[in-house]
């Protein structure tokens, strides 16, 4: 588990950070601190975080809470009960930074709104991720990556580029732009208060966000699809599938100037009957490589970029992740190790990279609040007797 004595060397060994999020987009944002040396104190509830639900559990931890949350510590408090308001007004003193994405009218509603906290400590930086924002008409609406995802059109372009009925993109593209979104204003509000010594409230919206990463939006705000290159194709080699980057039409080039493809049409053919036959010509070739060695030489001499389709279960058998230690075996707290995702942060004279397990709830109470608050024992004891302080 990380703590404050195995910082040295880490970037943001120097921040205290209070991670009042939950399920993705903060704890993936307050992750991101955690690898690179903060210390990160996840103040959980007492019914805990809704991706303590999901994943394989080990010792435990499941899966999903554990990746979004390895390396840091936790306190469970009881936010409804007497005298939590008062007792993370005193963390909110010793912090650096402070992370939640609950609905813009939950916080206030705790009294734990940013004019609150910065009466508290005028030097916080508070990052609030939410769905639609902190104000405006849909302000007080709950959304999950997915409800971003039909609101901004990735669901309808999926359908429209794949002919497929609507549905979900596999993975949190909302939540995890977010997150490093929230994460870059983070890191500026940092250096900011470097030079004035005052602190920031920023407002990350999903909606915004994911709008600002995606790369293809200018071809439907403009109309302009047309304009566009052709997909990218998935063929079948004789070992496996492979996903070639490159437009069709250079492709075919590629394939009957520099490595003697026959065209097997000719001028009087329609379009359509054309490329049929073009491209059932490139699945032939394609399903005689027979090693990827042979794909490998294909591909380098035709200058074009390609990939091995494989299965996420796989990826620990892929070269360059192998190389760069993306993915690691750490700890699972139960006598063996787990595998988790790395800081993608390499520096030439930093360290960077996830330094401990996730924590079970209220696991640091004691241990937080003597650390940050010099609080004495028995001060602890009464907030656990009263039922602010709560542990699994």
């Amino acid at each position: 588990m990380a703590n404050s004595a195995d910082q040295h060397g880490y970037p943001l060994a120097h921040l205290k950070v209070l991670d009042f999020s939950r399920v993705l987009a903060g704890p993936f944002a307050a992750r991101m601190l955690a690898d690179l040396g903060a210390d990160v104190v996840k103040v959980e509830p007492p019914d805990g975080d809704l991706t303590r639900l999901w994943g394989r559990v080990i010792a435990g931890i499941p899966g999903y809470y554990h990746q979004q949350n390895a390396g840091k510590r936790n306190i469970c408090i009881d936010l409804r009960a007497q005298g939590a308001r008062e007792l993370v007004f005193e963390l909110v003193r010793q912090a650096d930074i402070l992370i939640e994405n609950y609905r813009a009218d939950v916080m206030p509603r705790l009294g734990l709104d940013y004019e609150s906290l910065r009466a508290v400590n005028p030097r916080l930086i508070m990052l609030s991720v939410s769905g639609f924002g902190q104000d405006g008409p849909e302000s007080h609406r709950p959304a999950y990556a997915p409800i971003v995802h039909a609101e901004v059109g990735l669901m309808d372009r999926l359908s429209r580029r794949s002919n497929m009925p609507l549905r979900d993109l596999p993975l949190s593209v909302a939540d995890t732009n977010a997150a490093l979104h929230g994460l870059v204003g983070l890191l500026s509000a940092v250096i900011h208060r470097e030079l004035t010594g005052v602190g920031q409230h920023i407002d990350i919206a999903m909606i915004d966000a994911t709008l600002v990463t995606d790369d293809q939006l200018h071809f439907d705000l403009e109309d302009s699809e047309d304009t566009g290159p052709l997909p990218n194709d998935a063929w079948e080699t004789g070992v496996g599938p492979i996903l070639v980057s490159a437009d069709f039409r250079y492709l075919w080039r590629m394939l009957t100037t520099q490595l003697g493809v026959e065209d097997p049409t000719n001028k009087q053919m329609e379009l359509a009957t054309k490329i049929r036959l073009r491209r059932e010509k490139v699945g032939e070739f394609m399903a005689a490589l027979t090693s990827w060695d042979n794909i490998e030489e294909v591909m380098t001499e035709m200058n074009i970029a390609w990939g091995r389709v494989r299965s996420a279960a796989t990826l620990r058998e892929q070269p360059t992740i192998i190389a760069r230690g993306a993915i690691v075996e750490i700890d699972d707290r139960a006598g063996g190790t787990r595998p988790i995702a790395q800081s993608p942060y390499r520096f030439s004279s930093a360290k960077s990279g996830v330094r401990g397990p996730a924590p079970y709830r209220g696991e640091h109470n004691r241990h937080v609040l003597t650390e940050w608050l010099n609080k004495p024992s028995n001060d602890i004891d009464a907030l656990i007797e009263a039922g602010v302080l709560q542990q699994e």
